[in-house]
């Protein structure tokens, strides 16, 4: 049984990168010196290939055997509150990294609470960009030597080739989404 679990995924692995070199069956035969009878076997996991001709159909199909043979990690989409990490300053500010696996990817989403006439550290200058929501309050947004505002409702966007800085100038908590890119945090 285990075997046939082994044969199928084999299958389906060389199915999934004959389509996706766009070649037919006899294509790929002809490539391999295979009948078509025994790539359409071997694709629905009804016989097993030696390995010198797994090795041949992985190398005609264009990739490599630790390539073929890697496991692949399920894509991981939608993540829950759970799954978030959070952390308070000694003011009560707090960065919540929404997408806990972020750092590997090329934006880094965080839901951000900055209490009333507070601030967050104070940036250098980094390659990349940022962008924020306001979910509710305001913030007052220090980008080199100018000045924004921004409101609930309202975003911003900035290239961090400059010192910049949050700080929330009023009585209500500022709750915001921040992205930057690439991941500094």
């Amino acid at each position: 049984m285990e075997i046939d679990y082994v044969n199928e995924n084999i299958g389906k692995k060389i199915r999934d990168l004959r389509n996706r070199n766009g070649f037919t069956q006899q294509e790929l035969a002809d490539r391999t010196e295979l009948t078509k009878g025994f790539i359409s076997q071997l694709e629905r996991g009804q016989v097993s290939p030696s390995v010198v001709t797994l090795l041949d159909l992985i190398e005609c199909l264009g990739t490599t055997a630790s390539e073929f043979f890697k496991e692949t990690e399920e894509e991981h989409v939608v993540f829950s509150e759970e799954g978030f990490f959070e952390k308070v300053d000694e003011a009560g500010n707090s960065i919540q990294w929404i997408v806990p696996t972020a750092q590997r990817y090329q934006m880094e989403p965080l839901l951000v609470t900055v209490q009333p006439y507070q601030s967050l550290f104070e940036d250098k200058p980094h390659d990349g960009e940022e962008f924020g929501y306001m979910i509710s309050g305001r913030l007052t947004l220090y980008l080199g030597d100018k000045i924004y505002q921004v409101k609930t409702g309202e975003s911003f966007y900035y290239p961090a080739k400059r010192k910049h800085r949050i700080e929330n100038p009023d009585s209500m908590p500022a709750k915001f989404i921040w992205v930057s890119t690439p991941p500094t945090f």
